[in-house]
């Protein structure tokens, strides 16, 4: 299973239209994971046309987007568990904020955004990976999303870099 992982796009803030860099990626995926602050449902309509949509709802989504979209989701695929969370609050990182709204249940992948900032990690068991953003990457060097590919034989994850 082929799925591109993304987060914290802003639009249309931040961007009119998606970089063709990442619609490249999306001609042969199998769904398509968004982690929130997508801003309006206008870019899920966009994406929906290419891939089935899942997604979680950030700190600068209104009521629009929080309608549509849950805090927290988890899904399951190919034996897999992918836990989605935005990481937003307060006090603690990102991180640790992630992870702990999953503390309750086991997740093989805990796919998060807010920080902007890619991550590819394990924490324990647990694969955390956070995309970027490819609209708004503030003092990093490139935009950047991400690759999941769920098989039996295991869980490939990649970030993918662009300017």
């Amino acid at each position: 299973m082929e799925i591109i992982v993304l987060s914290d796009t802003h639009m249309p803030k931040k961007a009119k239209q998606l970089p063709e860099r990442f619609l490249k990626e999306l001609k042969n995926v199998d769904a398509i994971i968004h982690a929130g602050d997508w801003q309006t449902l206008e870019l899920y309509e966009t994406l929906k046309d290419y891939a089935p949509v899942y997604g979680v709802y950030g700190n600068v989504d209104g009521e629009e987007v929080q309608n549509k979209f849950p805090a927290k989701q988890l899904l399951e695929w190919e034996g897999y568990r992918i836990g989605i969370v935005h990481g937003h609050g307060e006090k603690k990182t990102t991180e640790k904020r992630a992870l702990e709204s999953f503390e309750d249940g086991a997740v093989d992948v805990l796919i998060y955004g807010h920080s902007h900032i890619p991550v590819l990690r394990y924490f324990k068991r647990t694969l955390l990976f956070n995309p970027g953003s490819l609209t708004d990457k503030r003092r990093l060097p490139m935009y950047s999303f991400g690759k999941l590919s769920l098989t039996k034989a295991g869980i490939h994850t990649e970030h993918i870099f662009f300017s």
